[in-house]
């Protein structure tokens, strides 16, 4: 008898310390902006795949804007979902994986409003909507009229309203704010006004995950996972194949 509750015993407390094992791997919070938008929710699923790979869970915080960046740079979360090249310059504590996840396409959204695209020093004598937040914008606009918005959405808004001439924001991402709130007289003007890719980045106190993440994000490259996650996100918003 005391053989077989020893041994309920054992099995219990092996139990108990698998459950806490796995408790402590299992979930890393990442955050992000605001946005529902193609390029998010493409990046979004490409992680969790890649987590996933790893034993790791990831949750998902958006928002507003700067403080999403805050957050990762003071380690109160683990990573940022996406963000351009460069940004550990700025946020010292960021430790960038070297994979990128997408190509982003800033472009210029206007209702009427025609001009010859030259660069960020065309935009200068417009009043210009963008997400806040989003720093590629906010470092080429220094000095010019600015509206900034919590979203996207909001930044349309504004721009039917007259209260600015110009939304300058992510080609996909726009084009699905677009199609949702069927603004369809908003057009884009080209060319882009940059087109850079993204990359995950994590707190220090997680570089050791760097590589693990990298080797996993470059498996899924070769055997097209990130490629049927694009292709499936993209058919889900605009259609087609």
């Amino acid at each position: 008898m005391w053989r077989r509750t020893l041994l309920k015993l054992l099995c219990l407390n092996c139990v108990s310390i698998k459950s806490t094992l796995a408790q402590e791997i299992t979930d890393i919070q990442i955050s992000t902006l605001l946005e529902n938008d193609p390029v998010t929710t493409i990046v979004e699923r490409v992680l969790r795949e890649a987590y996933r790979r790893l034993g790791m869970n990831m949750v998902l915080n958006k928002v507003p804007g700067e403080r999403s960046l805050f957050s990762v740079n003071h380690g109160q979360v683990d990573g940022e979902l996406y963000r351009k090249l460069g940004m550990e310059r700025d946020y010292p504590n960021l430790r960038i994986v070297p994979v990128p996840l997408m190509t982003y396409e800033i472009v210029i959204f206007t209702l009427g409003t025609n001009f010859v695209v030259s660069g960020w020093d065309s935009l200068r004598p417009f009043t210009i909507g963008f997400v806040k937040g989003i720093k590629v914008i906010e470092q080429n606009t220094i000095g010019m009229k600015l509206e900034p918005t919590a979203t996207m959405r909001q930044a349309f808004l504004k721009m039917t309203l007259g209260r600015s001439d110009i939304v300058v924001a992510n080609r996909s991402s726009g084009l699905a704010v677009l199609k949702e709130m069927k603004l369809s007289d908003v057009k884009v003007l080209e060319p882009p006004l940059v087109t850079f890719p993204v990359f995950h980045y994590l707190h220090k106190k997680n570089e050791a995950l760097v590589p693990k993440l990298t080797t996993v994000l470059q498996h899924m490259q070769k055997d097209k996972t990130i490629e049927n996650i694009q292709k499936a996100v993209m058919a889900e918003q605009f259609g087609g194949d």
